[in-house]
């Protein structure tokens, strides 16, 4: 499949590398605001096109697939534009500024039968699946709560700290821990409670969530923007716990039990990570469909939705909403 991607930054240069070790894909295009950006992006990564505006990527009846790399601020617009010139988008997470503009995504994507998936990897990653067979087996006995966090130093950057481009933590870094309590636990909650912690423009630099489920588990969550954490997510049970290492890319899964009995299942090995959302794609494009099976438009609209109800509470509003 022909493959264009819609910006030219860190994450675009991650999804050329993937694009390129694959056999069933070809970066086709990359298109930037400036041409002799996407001109240097293609000359690096042997793109066939480049394009100095987004409009003449969309424009392109050759490509079978977007990746859209912008920051999230500018998803809803990019996306938009892709569909409504006929191409099946892959997002990069977070998929949208709030649930409403994710849900007219959708309703158009559906309407036109394109393929509209969010690029967050960590659903698509093979030790998602690990996780749930583990869980599964019941090796940890009656499971009564998590803990999952996610932190980086990323407070001085450009796109965490202006409300303009839906800066904060729980866009950027708090929708990784929110969807490994989801794929964890599922979605049956009773009631959120959280709280945040805000920069002088007003968006959240860390914050702690808690779902309460009504099965009693609980998910305790935190991200943090000023600070590097251990990203780990722990799942407790009545005879073991289960360690997640690193819940933005896994590098291992540790059970560990009452009697001392310690498993480490080890991640395989990967060409960035990427991959696998991009494989997801193809095959849903190949059949027809519009949406994956890893990360369907349910939990794409549940993972939006729960952030815009934690931003109402925080009272954190977007300029351009």
């Amino acid at each position: 499949m022909n493959i264009g991607i819609l910006g030219a930054g860190n994450i675009a240069r991650k999804m050329a590398a993937t694009v390129n070790a694959m056999e069933d894909t070809v970066l086709y295009a990359v298109a930037s605001r400036s041409a002799e950006k996407a001109k240097n992006f293609a000359d690096e990564f042997g793109a066939l096109k480049f394009y100095g505006s987004y409009e003449e990527l969309a424009a392109d009846g050759n490509i079978d697939l977007i990746y859209v790399a912008t920051p999230h601020s500018h998803h809803y617009e990019h996306a938009l534009l892709c569909l409504n010139a006929g191409r099946n988008v892959l997002c990069e997470k977070a998929f949208t500024a709030n649930a409403k503009q994710a849900e007219e995504l959708i309703c158009i994507a559906e309407r036109k039968g394109l393929y509209l998936g969010e690029a967050i990897w960590t659903r698509y990653l093979p030790m998602r699946f690990r996780l749930d067979e583990i869980i599964a087996s019941g090796v940890i006995g009656e499971i009564t709560s998590l803990t999952a966090n996610l932190g980086y130093s990323l407070a001085d950057v450009e796109r965490m700290k202006k409300p303009e481009l839906a800066g904060g933590a729980l866009l950027d870094l708090g929708v990784y821990p929110i969807n490994f309590a989801l794929m964890a636990f599922g979605s049956d909650i009773a009631e959120i409670t959280s709280s945040c912690v805000k920069n002088e423009y007003g968006v959240d630099t860390h914050n702690t969530v808690v779902f309460h489920y009504r099965d009693g588990k609980t998910a305790i969550i935190h991200s943090n923007m000023n600070a590097e954490t251990d990203k780990r997510g722990m799942i407790y049970g009545s005879n073991g716990r289960i360690e997640f290492e690193n819940v933005n890319n896994c590098e291992g899964i540790v059970v560990t039990l009452k009697d001392g009995t310690v498993t480490r299942y080890e991640t395989p090995t990967q060409i960035t990570g990427f991959e696998y959302e991009l494989e997801s794609a193809v095959a849903a494009i190949k059949a027809g469909e519009t949406e994956s099976r890893e990360m369907p438009h349910s939990e794409i609209l549940r993972v939006m939705q729960i952030m815009d109800d934690l931003r109402a509470a925080w009272g954190i509003v977007y300029p351009f909403e």
